[in-house]
């Protein structure tokens, strides 16, 4: 595994780390951000946004793309913009990259890291996502790990099992938060029995540009099916925990650009000097080719092509 320094579009202090399988790239010329993940001599998995390549300094939010660490709930302190030096530090395995204390007037005072550490061989990446409190203050929040997908592919989150009505099944099993804007009959929706699936459109012919749902997933995994590639998350459940947005651990968002995988750690009480810790893996795969499997969209496609992917991942 190698770590190098590198300019990316413009981002002179750009850390690219890599094994014999798969290469990210991190941003801490502003951020932090992982702006690349894919395969050695591959396409980045992540979307890029072009007009905000190289850029530094600027006042407000800027989005970049890749995956980022925010705060939910989603509010005015959200888009706090994160454009500054990030401090790095070599840690086995990867690096830790972390901003200034966010104080500048309005401030949060909060502090956010991100901990990344790469497999030696293999696409298994770690991400540690961890929040600070440097306020005299305590904060209600929870740490939102959000991955800007490339366009043309489509996420993947399973449902809860089904089971008959019984003595044993009289209350629910999961839910499903809507937005003002989710619309079902939007055809980028395909609603399964045991898979729901958001896809990415450059031309969506929904009543809405955008569509965003999220639930609480039991089972931790969210996937996003690409040409062939299948990109994965993983979380841990807290059991008894309170999950923002009426209880969600994963959400989906799409518009014509790009598609976004995320996952939320619990509600918590900040206190001042304490931090919280949000933590994801991933894993990438090339799926159907080399087996001659033919691309699918249907529940028993998922189960017979992704899901033995998934479990030979965890072995």
């Amino acid at each position: 595994m190698g770590i190098e320094r590198i300019n990316h579009k413009g981002w002179p202090n750009s850390l690219r780390i890599r094994n014999d399988a798969v290469e990210l790239i991190v941003l801490t010329d502003v951020g932090p951000r992982i702006i690349f993940y894919g395969f050695l001599g591959g396409e980045n998995q992540f979307h890029e946004v072009p007009a905000h390549a190289g850029q530094v300094g600027a006042k407000e939010y800027v989005a970049y793309g890749g995956q980022r660490l925010w705060v939910s709930p989603e509010v005015e302190r959200t888009y706090y913009p994160d454009n500054v030096t990030c401090a790095i530090q070599e840690i086995s395995g990867g690096v830790r990259v972390t901003p200034p204390i966010e104080s500048a007037s309005p401030g949060t005072h909060l502090q956010k890291e991100m901990e990344i550490r790469l497999a030696s061989s293999g696409s298994r990446v770690r991400v540690a996502h961890r929040i600070t409190n440097h306020s005299y203050q305590a904060t209600q929040l929870a740490p939102w790990a959000i991955a800007m997908m490339a366009p043309g592919g489509r996420a993947i989150l399973p449902l809860p099992p089904k089971a008959p009505l019984d003595m044993q099944h009289l209350l629910p099993v999961g839910l499903f938060a809507f937005w003002s804007y989710t619309d079902f009959a939007d055809p980028r929706w395909g609603l399964g029995t045991k898979y729901i699936q958001l896809r990415q459109d450059a031309h969506p012919a929904g009543r809405f540009r955008e569509q965003m749902g999220g639930m609480f997933n039991l089972a931790g995994w969210g996937a996003y099916f690409r040409e062939g590639d299948l990109f994965v998350k993983r979380v841990a459940i807290v059991e008894g925990a309170r999950y923002p947005d009426y209880g969600c651990n994963f959400e989906l968002y799409s518009d014509p650009d790009f598609l976004e995988l995320e996952t939320l750690g619990p509600l918590v009480e900040l206190l001042p000097g304490h931090r919280v810790t949000h933590e994801e893996e991933w894993q990438l795969w090339r799926v159907g080719g080399e087996r001659d499997v033919p691309v699918g969209e249907s529940d028993a496609w998922i189960d017979a092509v992704i899901l033995p992917t998934l479990r030979a991942g965890l072995s």
